[in-house]
């Protein structure tokens, strides 16, 4: 399993790297930028909805399966 979000490829390594991440909220809530459940899940889907411009602008191709 992968605590990646460059190698999500299952189930388990999203539950893996989810699990990754609220360990991380634990220990420094302050580094986080949404710093709440809400603006967190905003977030979230504003990137999704944008995930197409994220891959162009850095120059990376969108994964073919990445719908």
């Amino acid at each position: 399993m992968t605590t990646s979000p460059e190698r999500v490829d299952s189930r388990e390594d999203l539950a893996a790297f989810v699990r990754s991440l609220r360990r991380s909220y634990a220990e420094d809530e302050s580094s986080w930028e949404n710093a709440d459940l809400d603006s967190f899940l905003e977030a979230l889907a504003a990137w999704i909805d944008d995930a197409d411009g994220w891959y162009s602008n850095t120059g990376r191709e969108l994964p073919a399966n990445g719908d």
